[in-house]
């Protein structure tokens, strides 16, 4: 919903001063909802704020925007709307704008829409249709459901499939299934579908990255990815697995006859009015197919570089490197450890209307304004590789590459570097320091490596201590030795004692742990000469680099997370013998020669 002013004879009037006019809203909600945007700082609308927080309804917004542009309000009905009209505008047109062609008589479309001030898009459908269009206001939910209602739809929308519902309100489907014209009929039935939209509908509201479907012994196991780790959701009859695999399937465009190889597709839901995309991939396995959905929900994710924990000294040296008008950046750490998070983060921090950023991706995760980003298509042999070389035709300031997967990408990278452009992306390494050996191993000359690396950032995440249940504690006297043997001192230690807001795990949330190795003369001579990675972290570290490690310590001493996770990312310390010098102070950043 919209929040912005409104036309009139007496000047604009903004929406909320409009459903206080109309009695829909009182002043002291007005006021409550203008403060929880002020709060929220992410750029909600004041709409979205006011049905959060149930102070108006979505179909009371409606019918003030409708009153006030002076054109009909609709509550939208399957009735309305003509199949073939609905074909006059492309699929994917009117799921992007969520408009509806209902009907059209003698020349006019009339067309629903929730934004009727949108008069660009007024024009374009005019031109698209080359009818002349006449606009009704409806809500975007009722768009919506309009939408899944037509044919071969990409939309699915689970609002109001289950209410806060409870595993055993779920009907389930026991009678076994034969062939691929049974599971396909069995897949489409309400219960089956109910099941599936439940499963999403929870994994979103619980905050789950990943969503696990898996053949057991005697049932399929549904876990849920929170905060980096695995947990039983539920457990469904064995019989169901295939007509699950195969709705997941026809939710994705996948193949449903298909269960001796891979799969891997894209499923677009709407959840609270807001779009989020699943990354979907079957596996066969012994006792039949897995399935995992990746949940790529924008609004649960900070690009905001502040927001990322970084520590001070870190992200000092960070955004100094990441304006550099040449060189590459890279972002290192195993799957799952918030690279491409990070990525976009850095390239909110420096996008602007004076900069051409481009992005070569796989796929593309985020949506970001004045950033142009390209989806690579494998399949028709359009690589990383490709794409970049490209890209360099397209005059870029700054270029992101998703991932650096072989020689063929990572030399390209390197000439775009050399050759005046700021180049950023990722490598699966352990620390900063085996960025460059692995490079190597790429068959990359080391001199080339040394000319344009700039500098390489290491992560993790680490679950946050949660605020709700937090303690101190004593933890084992063998664990204090260790750490004070390695120099640091840590008063207190703290950890959650579980309760109903972290799911009884003492954990709510999670962190960076980072490791920042920038490339100084002196490192640069180490790595033109083979380095090995012993060689190069003994500079790095002569040069005040902070550790993973480090900075993990850092954040137990400050109560942020338990050494326990910290232990988790970097190995036991109690038997390594590792010693380094007092940290009871962070070390000084790096700085560039």
């Amino acid at each position: 919903m919209s929040s912005a002013s409104f036309p009139s004879n007496s000047g604009p009037i903004k929406l909320g001063d409009l459903l206080v006019r109309q009695g829909y809203l009182t002043e002291d909600g007005l006021r409550a909802a203008l403060e929880q945007q002020k709060k929220d700082g992410r750029g909600k609308l004041l709409g979205e704020i006011l049905i959060d927080i149930a102070a108006c309804s979505e179909d009371q917004i409606a019918e003030c925007i409708a009153s006030e542009f002076g054109v009909p309000f609709a509550r939208l009905e399957l009735r309305l709307c003509d199949q073939k009209v609905a074909e006059l505008l492309p699929r994917e047109f009117i799921e992007n704008n969520l408009v509806m062609p209902l009907f059209s008589i003698r020349g006019v479309l009339t067309l629903a829409m929730s934004e009727p001030s949108n008069l660009f898009l007024i024009e374009e459908v005019e031109k698209l249709t080359k009818l002349r269009v006449q606009t009704v206001v409806a809500t975007a939910k009722d768009i919506r459901r309009m939408i899944t209602s037509l044919p071969n739809s990409k939309v699915f929308v689970i609002d109001d499939i289950i209410e806060d519902s409870k595993t055993g309100d779920v009907t389930l489907i026991e009678e076994a299934v034969e062939d691929i014209g049974d599971i396909e009929e069995v897949a489409g039935q309400s219960p089956v579908i109910r099941l599936v939209n439940y499963v999403l509908y929870n994994a979103v509201k619980e905050g789950a990255s990943d969503i696990h479907i898996e053949p057991a012994e005697k049932c399929v196991r549904v876990r849920y990815r929170i905060d980096g780790r695995l947990y039983k959701s539920l457990e469904v009859p064995t019989t169901l697995l295939s007509a699950l695999t195969s709705r997941i399937k026809i939710m994705a465009g996948l193949d449903i006859s298909e269960r001796r190889l891979p799969q891997d597709g894209r499923i677009h839901v709407m959840l609270d009015g807001r779009k989020i995309d699943l990354r979907c991939s079957t596996f066969p396995m012994a006792r039949g197919e897995k399935t995992v959905i990746r949940v790529l929900d924008t609004r649960s994710v900070s690009l905001v570089l502040e927001d990322l924990g970084f520590s001070e000294d870190i992200l000092a040296g960070l955004s100094q490197m990441i304006k550099a008008p040449n060189g590459i950046g890279l972002v290192t750490g195993p799957t799952g450890s918030g690279k491409s998070t990070t990525l976009y983060a850095m390239l909110n921090s420096i996008s602007s209307m004076e900069n051409n950023v481009c992005t070569v991706e796989d796929p593309i995760e985020y949506n970001l304004p004045l950033i142009n980003q390209f989806q690579i298509q494998e399949r028709v042999g359009l690589t990383f590789s490709k794409a970049l070389r490209t890209l360099l035709r397209q005059d870029p300031d700054v270029i992101m590459v998703g991932e650096v997967r072989d020689e063929e990408t990572a030399r390209t990278a390197i000439q775009a570097a050399l050759t005046g452009h700021s180049v950023l992306t990722t490598l699966h390494t352990n620390d900063a320091c085996s960025a460059i050996t692995r490079m190597i191993n790429m068959g990359v000359e080391p001199y080339l490596i040394g000319a344009a690396l700039n500098m390489v950032l290491a992560q993790r995440l680490v679950r946050r201590i949660c605020p709700k249940c937090k303690a101190a504690y004593e933890p084992p006297r063998t664990v204090r030795k260790a750490i004070e043997k390695m120099g640091f001192a840590i008063d207190e230690f703290h950890r959650g004692v579980g309760c109903k807001n972290c799911r009884n795990t003492g954990y709510s949330g999670r962190i960076g742990v980072h490791e920042l190795l920038i490339l100084d003369d002196d490192i640069r001579d180490i790595v033109v000469n083979n380095p090995t990675v012993a060689s190069v972290q003994a500079a790095a570290l002569a040069k005040g680099m902070i550790t993973l490690r480090q900075d993990g310590f850092r954040k137990v001493r400050e109560g942020i997370t338990t050494i326990e996770e910290i232990l988790h990312i970097t190995g036991d310390i109690r038997d390594t013998g590792e010693t380094h010098a007092p940290a009871t102070t962070p070390p000084a950043p790096q700085t560039t020669a």
